[in-house]
């Protein structure tokens, strides 16, 4: 049976050209994430070779997504996307929070443990949160539906900056909800171990004057 990192560098491969460099962080991550949700509730995926699909390719595939140099993870849980993405893109400096104190200890934890020096970590809601900038790039997976996001965590989206709500099917109710003032695309992401058609990126970003918003 091929090790874990075998695994791991085979699994990220299509989507990741650089993972055999990078196979061992991704490991580190997964073996502790295994080893703290033993102990502590983290994640409702226990088993390393589940968290593969489930959090490691589940987050990579949002890589060519991101623009700029400063992104933020709202609502990052145990770190995902956020951390698989630091892992990846080392040039582009993250942000993570989420209001759980536990999962953002073991974020941060890890975030040592795994050298990051792109990442910082900390204990906040989004709508409280003021780092003092705004982000080419915000990031949520599984927090809340979209129209709630954009309420509590669109201000941190820059001038020309993009707002990725992730999602599990096609959210077509949650479109109906959008802003008048947001633009959105939708599209498929392809998971590999994940069924097709089970998880889409809402791309939204702010109106620009005149322009029609919503595709009909």
């Amino acid at each position: 049976m091929p090790s874990l990192s075998q695994q791991v560098e085979t699994a990220v491969r299509s989507i990741d050209p650089d993972a055999a460099e990078r196979a061992e962080q991704y490991v580190l991550l997964l073996s502790e994430l295994e080893r703290w949700g033993s102990k502590v509730n983290l994640t409702a995926i226990r088993s390393v070779s589940d968290m593969i699909a489930g959090h490691l390719l589940d987050s990579l595939v949002v890589r060519p997504l991101l623009q700029g140099t400063r992104v933020l993870d709202v609502g990052t849980g145990a770190g995902f996307p956020g951390l698989p993405l630091a892992i990846a893109e080392p040039a582009v400096l993250f942000e993570l929070i989420d209001s759980n104190n536990k999962k953002i200890m073991f974020v941060q934890h890890t975030v040592r443990l795994l050298g990051l020096d792109n990442v910082f970590a900390s204990k906040a809601r989004s709508e409280d949160y003021a780092p003092g900038h705004r982000f080419d790039t915000v990031i949520a997976r599984a927090v809340a539906a979209i129209a709630r996001l954009l309420e509590i965590a669109g201000h941190h989206v820059g001038e020309n900056g993009v707002f990725v709500a992730l999602k599990g099917r096609y959210p077509a109710e949650e479109l109906k909800e959008i802003p008048r003032e947001w633009e959105y695309d939708v599209q498929e992401l392809a998971v590999p171990g994940l069924e097709k058609g089970s998880r889409h990126a809402v791309l939204l970003r702010r109106r620009v004057a005149g322009q029609d918003l919503k595709p009909d």
